[in-house]
Parts: C-alpha cells; sequence; structure tokens
C-alpha cells in the first residue's frame, strides 16, 4: 500500500523544482491578449466613440460602464477560482469574451442593426454593453493568469521568473499595440480614421490571440492548490486592514497613482491631436515614447537597493517631474507642438518612479514577502510593506486596492469627459483661462494627484528594513 505522506512529500518536492524556459515562456505569453486590448481600451477607446458620433458625455458612460464591470468582477473571480479551481478552462473562456467583445465595441452598434436604428441612446447601450463584457472578460483573465503562479511551483526563484517573464510580454504587447497603430496611421492616410481604428483593434485582437494559444498549449493546469496559500496561517479579518491608518494611506497611494497613469493615457491623443493639431502618427508616436522611456527608467531602477527613505525619495521625484510636465502640457502652444516630445520623455521617467506593472502589485509582496519582482516601483513596494508578512490578508489588500483603482478611474474619466461636452463650460473656461478642458484635464489632474500622492507618502511611517536590489533574473 503507497504512504500518502510520501507522495504528499514527493509532490512537495516536485514542486520545488525549478520551471524549463518553454514552461516559464508560454505562461508569460498568456496576458498579451489582455495588455495590448488594455492599452488600446485607455488610448484611443474615447477618441473612437466621439469619432463614430457619441457625445462626449455618451462616451464618458461607455467608459465608466466597462471600469465598473472591471471592478466588480475583480472582487467576486478570485474567491471562484479559489473554490473550483481550473485556471485555463476560467482564462480560455475570459479570453474568449475578450476578443469578442473588444472586437464589437471597436466595430459598428450591434444592437443598433438588430433593431434598424441608430438612436444615441441605443447606441450608448450597445457599446457599453460590450465595453462590460470586455472588462468582465479581461478581470476574468488577468486572476485566473496571476492565480497560476503560486500553484505552478513553490521555488521562488521560477515564481519571480514567471513574474518576470509576464511583464516583459507586458511591454512587448504595449510596444506592439503603438507600432501597429503608428504602421496604420501612416500607411492608411486616406482611410476613414474610423476604419483606422478598427484595423488596430482588429490587428491587435488577432495578435493577442495567438498568444493566448501559446498559453493553452504550452502551459499545464497546476494539478494541485496546496502550496497556493499557506493553510497553517490564520485567515485575517478585514476588520483588522480598516484599523490600520498605514492602510488608507496606501490605498490613496496607489489609486492617485494610478489616475496619473489612466487619465494621461485616455486624454493624451485629444490633446496631440486637437490642441497640439499635431498629425494623426503623433497618437502612436507621443505615447510609444512615454512608454519606452519609462521602460529604459524602470530598468535603471533594477540596481536600485530599496530602502525606506529611498522609496519616498524617487517617489517624490517622480511626483515633481509629473508636476511640471503637467505645467508644460497647460502652457505649451501649438505652434511649439514637437516639444511635447521632450516633456513625454519627462512623464515616461516620472511614470517609471511612480507607477508600477498591475501584474506585479499582486506578486511582488503578496507572492513572495522577501522577493521584489522585475520591474517594480515605488508605489507598489509601499503596497508590500502594508501587507509584510500577513500573507493570508494580501489578498483582501490588494483586491480592494485595485477595486478602488478601476471605479475611481471611471468615475475622474467619466467627470472629465461630460465637461469636455459642455458647450457652456468650455465657453467659460476660454474666456477666463483660455485653455480647453483636454488640456487642463491633461496637465493639472495628474499633476494634483502626483502631488498629493506625494505628501501622503510623506507622511508614511514605513520600517527602514535592509537595503536590497530590485531584480531578479529573468528566466533563471
Amino acid at each position: 500500500m503507497v504512504n500518502m505522506r510520501d507522495i504528499e512529500s514527493l509532490n512537495e518536492a516536485q514542486s520545488d523544482e525549478p520551471l524549463g524556459r518553454v514552461s516559464i515562456l508560454s505562461y508569460g505569453s498568456g496576458h498579451m491578449l489582455n495588455d495590448i486590448t488594455s492599452s488600446c481600451w485607455f488610448t484611443y477607446l474615447l477618441v473612437f466613440l466621439l469619432d463614430v458620433g457619441l457625445s462626449p458625455g455618451d462616451a464618458a458612460v461607455v467608459m465608466l460602464s466597462g471600469q465598473l464591470a472591471d471592478g466588480f468582477t475583480t472582487i467576486f473571480a478570485g474567491e471562484l477560482m479559489d473554490r473550483f479551481g481550473h485556471f485555463k478552462l476560467w482564462h480560455a473562456g475570459g479570453s474568449i469574451l475578450v476578443a469578442i467583445s473588444f472586437s464589437s465595441v471597436f466595430g459598428s452598434c450591434v444592437p443598433c442593426k438588430l433593431m434598424g436604428t441608430n438612436s444615441s441612446a441605443l447606441e450608448t447601450v450597445g457599446y457599453s454593453t460590450f465595453a462590460a463584457i470586455f472588462n468582465v472578460g479581461w478581470a476574468v483573465t488577468q486572476v485566473a493568469h496571476m492565480s497560476m503562479v503560486n500553484c505552478m511551483t513553490s521555488n521562488s526563484t521560477s515564481r519571480v521568473s514567471l513574474v518576470s517573464c509576464r511583464n516583459a510580454f507586458t511591454m512587448v504587447a504595449n510596444l506592439s499595440l503603438y507600432g501597429i497603430a503608428l504602421l496604420i496611421f501612416t500607411l492608411l492616410k486616406s482611410v476613414n480614421v474610423i476604419v483606422q481604428y478598427r484595423w488596430i483593434a482588429y490587428v491587435s485582437i488577432s495578435i493577442g490571440s495567438c498568444f493566448v494559444a501559446i498559453f493553452l498549449i504550452g502551459t499545464k493546469e497546476p494539478g494541485s492548490t496546496q502550496h497556493c496559500v499557506d493553510k497553517s496561517l490564520s485567515r485575517i479579518s478585514w476588520d483588522y486592514w480598516f484599523k490600520k491608518v498605514l492602510y488608507y494611506q496606501v490605498a490613496l497611494v496607489y489609486t492617485m497613482t494610478r489616475l496619473v497613469t489612466n487619465v494621461s493615457q485616455a486624454f493624451l491623443a485629444f490633446y496631440v491631436i486637437n490642441d497640439l493639431e499635431m498629425n494623426q502618427s503623433s497618437k502612436a508616436l507621443v505615447p510609444a515614447i512615454i512608454y519606452i522611456c519609462s521602460l529604459i527608467a524602470s530598468v535603471i531602477l533594477q540596481e536600485t537597493r530599496w530602502s525606506s527613505w529611498r522609496l519616498k525619495l524617487y517617489f517624490s521625484a517622480g511626483a515633481v517631474l509629473w508636476i511640471l510636465s503637467g505645467v508644460g502640457i497647460v502652457l505649451l502652444p501649438s505652434r511649439m507642438h514637437n516639444l511635447m516630445y521632450a516633456i513625454s520623455i519627462v512623464i515616461g521617467a516620472a511614470n517609471a518612479l511612480m507607477t508600477v506593472s498591475i501584474m506585479t502589485i499582486w506578486f511582488s509582496k503578496c507572492v513572495l514577502v522577501d522577493q521584489l519582482c522585475y520591474i517594480l516601483v515605488t508605489s507598489i513596494s509601499m503596497e508590500g510593506v502594508l501587507v509584510g508578512e500577513d500573507l493570508n490578508g494580501c489578498a483582501f489588500v490588494y483586491g480592494s486596492l485595485s477595486f478602488v483603482d478601476k471605479v475611481s478611474c471611471g468615475v475622474v474619466l467619466y467627470v472629465l469627459e461630460s465637461y469636455q461636452g459642455s458647450t457652456s463650460i468650455r465657453s467659460n473656461l476660454g474666456m477666463v483661462f483660455g485653455y480647453s478642458v483636454t488640456r487642463l484635464g491633461l496637465g493639472l489632474v495628474p499633476a494634483a494627484c502626483s502631488l498629493l500622492s506625494a505628501i501622503v507618502a510623506y507622511t508614511m511611517d514605513l520600517p527602514d528594513t535592509r537595503p536590497r536590489l530590485l531584480v531578479e533574473p529573468l528566466l533563471a
């Protein structure tokens, strides 16, 4: 008779073995569809909706519906997967929803075709429905992909390699999106701009779907979740976190940091075309410069040995850079629009100091308390300090912060886009300040969020831990 304890010991020993490069690469490719569509969502959705005829207020409703669906789905998806498992099945289902609904978001109004009418209300409902479905699928795919890391292996080096590879593919996805957009805006100048956006969306979906297929074929379904959670630790009540001042401080800093990134990304295309009167290719070139500069700065940050004072210093430096960039955005005249490329470099450096790849949020400290992952930056380091050794409470911390981030982002974008469509407000701003809502929103909102987050970060009482390097080798 086989001893069950020996079998468990054998399984644990196998889970401690490092993963091969093929397994790591196939896993890393699994979030490409989410990453490339997310980048397209924030960069071009609002511009596309206005071009197809929606009012700014209706376009804001579409964006808000998607953000709300994403936020609420994130809360429940993790709990369902913990109970029922089958991560690859969840991932495949979510990816199918993403591919179908995203093509519909950037396609024509499906309900309008079915009903034979093009009323603005029906268009708003149609686009909002598919936007919500897209974000539900996006959140399910994200949670499934993240949840697999801790169940695929208990080897700490392999876990860091999985997350590092995942983040590397995030860079590939973002750069691919802007590369695709740049080619289409350049080669299809004579084509209607709505068709250009649809080509960007369809090509992005096709590329992302190919990588999803690679992930599903090359990644094995984790056979056991025994090393996903440490059962020896008691579950921490939500009340525990609500009594910690640091929880509210980190929540505010993280939310403000995400608003800086998302608001700037959503309004950048409006700004370079309508306010600076740059050519269509700038809608891809300027975001690409920002991302590349952010990537370079992040690579430099890998060599940093982190401590509490350095964390605050770097975060504050990023905030100052964004404030300076915001001032430049507000004051930059259209005749000097080429200076926007220089401002983009500063924004990229600021983003590298302040923001973080959303994937690292879940793993940098929740899965690996003493291992900082690839492309980790200061705002998520603060979250890791908050979680500390309370691993069984990290799901609530990261889940609640992600929920607040997505909902607050949707609300802020809704308000800004609604004001952008108000003729009276626009005329008043023109008479008093001489600036558009887009210019003020892109310049002042991220700058104000940066200032507030830097002030809160400075007041944090962070433990001064032993300085440590940022990076683990990819595919170690």
